[in-house]
């Protein structure tokens, strides 16, 4: 016992590596001690506090691993990293700098730089006839050469030696002992002739290989696979160890027959998989294989015999089907198929996919007797039968498959079908019910999915009906509003706008007073229905809010779209009521009153509003009828009377000034402005006003220091900067437009306006390179989006242009300026249908901003224009100079 004792404490490793200070040497005290079942509970409640000490501190942790690595690259950067302001440089070397650089020199001698490789030319046999003819005159040897190692020597080499060598039987002709060559040309031939014979066929005697074709056909011969000639001899090695050891194991069969065909060895497999079936009769995978490697008829045979040793296979008897090619005989081997295995459903399908109408019914009532759990089957006999029979065989069905939803949907469609909508809502009802009791899970993402197929399908009545009893199954009470109005626009984007409409229909019935869902309603309505389903949508709406003046306003202009202006006004009147001196409603009236050329009735509507209901709006569209129709005096007047009440709303100021600036009086417009910006300093198209006035006027300075005051006190103005920049390269100061650029991109590094200046104030070679830029700071920004569709367009890359004209619309369809590019884009390159399409997308879109868009459609001489117009109009100013 001492001694063993002792022996551990050699044992002990004292080691300087094996100290820990908190166990001392050689790790626990108690480690040579039992393990028991308290030890363990011990360890796994450490472990678990561990693990959550751990997930505690994860955050952090990889949080500061992520900074140290930040760090780490900082200091340490990729040499990629390094070179990537000298690789951007690059862009700018000119072509002229760049052919300019001399080409690197080849060092190496001219022997070494032009190796002439040794030529070498085959001599042809009239060469060896005519020296060998030649040397007929020497008969007589010169005995020096005999002395010094000539033709009679001892040694092998010579001719006279007692080795084989030149005098061979066949090559010398008789009598005259020289090489004949022609012989040689006929022993060549007759050795090809021998060889293509042995390919040939033995019985037919024709050929099988085509003589000429001889070198070429090889070359089909090589191994298709892509592996080394050892890892494939590897992998025979391998399998045939395991065919070995066990015989009996299919896989090994097949893969044996694989690896040979994949090598070309197409005969090898076919026997390897033979010998497979031998050894394995009763697997289903070596006899499908062995049909795949054999021929045609050979395949049959094959199939014939694995249906002797399997007779209750069904995918053998697919097999089979599948090699006949008549349809006679297909309908044969699967009838025989059906003898064995009745119950087959995969079997009774491809036989009745076989058969016409008549014949299928009769063999599908079979084959629910024999397959009574199969929905296939019964649900494929119910649509071949008449409406009487298909009701009785959906019954039937239930009863045998009374879990299975698709039976009670069938029975709704089939109802709906023949004019029974009333029965359509008491199935769906039944259904939910029936599978409740019999212990079904209701999933309502699986019934919404079946209601999306039947509006698909065109059971418009069923897909509603599923829709109303799903709807609310399994959802939370305060969850209901947003998990609807996310199930309409899942259905809206499937295109299954009926199920949408049941979802709305439904959410209306449940909050009946909650404005947002009959908003999402009407705009589901104005999108993808009619005007009629709108009004009727509106009529109900504002019945239930009618505090809503969103939804009053877009009833009165669906009906004053559609022509049909009394019936405006009468709901604008109705919406008086229900919202006295609602200036939104004030403004619709005047709208619809001015846009019909009732000017004096516009008139004395907004003369009202502003006694009622006087709003700094209702003072700018006053001033607004009165400037378009002309009336000077009378718009200046009321903008006075306005300022005096609203002299902080910045418009005022602004036509105050551009009434001045179009009567010529620009004194009068500058000091206009000036009192504005008092009053108004944050008001960007303020500034922009005064400032090209004073360009207009040629104060090019005063021009550039009111943009910089401006910039004092607006900091950080992507408006304002870009202005500055615009202001020097129209003067034609490009250096400084470009150094101002760089200030207002260190300012405003994420302006996609100034991005997209910033590409077209490069040169073209530069122009990519800064569009990538742009693309990585601004991303999702349309007028990022505009500037690249601009580049491709302006490299003549059309479709890719457009592409990124739509992608651009898509994200900010309230961008005029961008419907405009794309208008004039399409008008250059695209067809007619093209161009109407991008028009009619406009016209949904009503764009409302955009420098060139607002800068046409507020212009007063365009303010009855439409929409589709004024696109039209932006699109002619525009011109490609970019």
């Amino acid at each position: 016992m001492k001694k063993s004792q002792a022996a551990d404490d050699d044992d002990e490793d004292l080691n300087d590596t094996n100290y820990d200070e908190f166990n001392g040497y050689a790790g626990s005290l108690f480690s040579s001690g039992p393990y028991e079942k308290d030890d363990e509970e011990a360890d796994a409640i450490y472990a678990a506090l561990d693990k959550r000490m751990d997930e505690r501190r994860k955050e952090r942790r990889e949080q500061r691993e992520k900074e140290e690595i930040e760090k780490y690259r900082m200091e340490r950067p990729k040499i990629q990293q390094q070179f990537s302001d000298l690789k951007r440089k690059l862009a700018e070397v000119t072509e002229e700098e760049w052919l300019s650089i001399p080409e690197v020199g080849d060092a190496r001698n001219k022997r070494q730089r032009n190796p002439r490789y040794e030529k070498l030319t085959p001599v042809p046999d009239s060469f060896f006839a005519k020296h060998l003819q030649t040397g007929e005159n020497h008969t007589s040897v010169d005995p020096r050469q005999t002395q010094f190692g000539g033709l009679n020597t001892p040694y092998p080499g010579g001719l006279n030696t007692p080795y084989p060598g030149g005098m061979t039987p066949g090559l010398m002709t008789p009598g005259t002992g020289e090489l004949d060559m022609r012989k040689i040309g006929q022993a060549r031939n007759t050795l090809m002739d021998m060889r293509l014979s042995q390919v040939s066929d033995s019985v037919s005697g024709q050929t099988v290989v085509d003589p000429k074709g001889y070198l070429t056909d090889l070359n089909s011969m090589i191994p298709t696979h892509g592996g080394d000639i050892n890892d494939i001899k590897k992998a025979r090695l391998l399998l045939k160890s395991v065919r070995e050891t066990n015989p009996h194991h299919p896989p090994a069969w097949i893969a044996s027959a694989r690896l040979e065909e994949v090598t070309g060895k197409l005969q090898v497999a076919r026997n390897l998989i033979m010998k497979g079936t031998e050894m394995c009769p009763k697997s289903e995978d070596v006899w499908l294989e062995a049909a795949r490697l054999q021929p045609g008829d050979t395949a049959k045979a094959v199939v014939a015999q694995a249906v002797r040793h399997l007779p209750q296979s069904v995918r053998i008897y697919i097999r089979a089907a599948e090699l006949e090619t008549d349809i006679r005989a297909k309908k044969r081997v699967l009838r025989k198929a059906l003898e064995h295995v009745p119950n087959s459903v995969r079997l009774w399908k491809a036989a009745v996919e076989l058969e016409e109408p008549e014949d299928a019914r009769i063999m599908l009532s079979r084959a629910v007797e024999c397959c009574p759990t199969s929905v296939e089957l019964w649900l494929a006999l119910a649509r071949l039968e008449t409406y009487e029979n298909a009701r009785k065989v959906l019954n039937k069905a239930r009863e045998n498959i009374p879990t299975d939803r698709h039976i009670w949907i069938t029975a709704a469609k089939l109802e709906e079908a023949n004019g029974n909508t009333q029965m359509v809502e008491k199935i769906i009802d039944r259904a939910i019910t029936s599978l409740r009791a019999n212990g079904v899970e209701i999933n309502r993402e699986q019934w919404i999915q079946d209601a999306e197929e039947c509006d698909k399908a065109g059971s418009v009545a069923t897909c509603q009906a599923v829709m109303r009893a799903v709807i609310g199954i399994g959802i939370e009470e305060e969850d209901r509003k947003h998990t609807w109005m996310e199930d309409a626009d899942s259905c809206v984007a499937h295109n299954a706008l009926e199920c949408a409409r049941a979802i709305y229909a439904y959410a209306l019935q449940v909050f009946p007073s909650k404005k947002s869902v009959w908003l999402r309603a009407a705009y589901f309505e104005k999108n993808h229905g009619t005007r009629e389903s709108l009004e009727a949508l509106l009529q109900r709406a504002v019945a239930h809010c009618p505090k809503a003046e969103v939804l009053w306003l877009m009833g009165a202009k669906s009906k004053w779209l559609a022509g049909d202006v009394p019936a405006a006004r009468s709901i604008l009147a109705l919406a008086f009521q229900a919202n006295p001196n609602s200036e939104e409603i004030w403004l619709a009236a005047v709208k619809l009153e001015s846009e019909n050329n009732e000017y004096e009735r516009a008139r004395r509507l907004l003369a009202k509003a502003r006694s009622s209901a006087p709003t700094a709006r209702v003072f700018m569209k006053s001033v607004k009828l009165e400037w378009v129709l002309g009336n000077i005096a009378a718009a200046q007047e009321l903008c006075e009377e306005a300022l005096r009440h609203y002299e902080d709303f910045p418009k005022l100021w602004m036509m105050k000034g551009q009434i001045e600036e179009q009567e010529e009086l620009m004194e009068r417009a500058r000091e206009a402005y000036n009192q504005g910006l008092k009053k108004c300093p944050h008001s960007t198209p303020l500034w922009l006003l005064l400032s090209r006035l004073e360009e207009k006027v040629g104060q090019l300075t005063r021009a550039r220091a009111i943009l910089e005051k401006s910039r004092l006190k607006n900091p950080k103005n992507p408006g304002l900067w870009l202005e500055s920049v615009r202001l020097e390269y129209r003067a034609g100061l490009k250096n400084i437009a470009n150094t101002l650029m760089a200030k207002a991109l260190q300012e405003c590094p994420n302006s996609g306006v100034l991005w997209s200046e910033a590409i077209f104030l490069e040169a073209r070679p530069q122009r990519k390179t800064k569009s990538v830029d742009a693309l990585k700071k601004c991303e999702h920004d349309p007028h990022v989006l505009l500037a690249v569709a601009k580049l491709f367009w302006s490299e003549r890359k059309i479709t890719k242009a457009r592409e990124w004209f739509h992608r651009t619309v898509k994200i900010d369809s309230d961008l005029g300026d961008a419907w405009a590019f794309f208008y004039k884009f399409e008008l250059q390159h695209g067809t007619e249908e093209q161009r109407e399409e991008v028009r009619r997308r406009c016209e949904n879109a009503e764009p409302r901003h955009g420098e060139l868009w607002c800068a046409v459609s507020k212009d007063i001489a365009n303010w009855q224009r439409k929409i589709g117009e004024i696109l039209v109009l932006v699109a002619a100013h525009i011109k490609n100079t970019f």
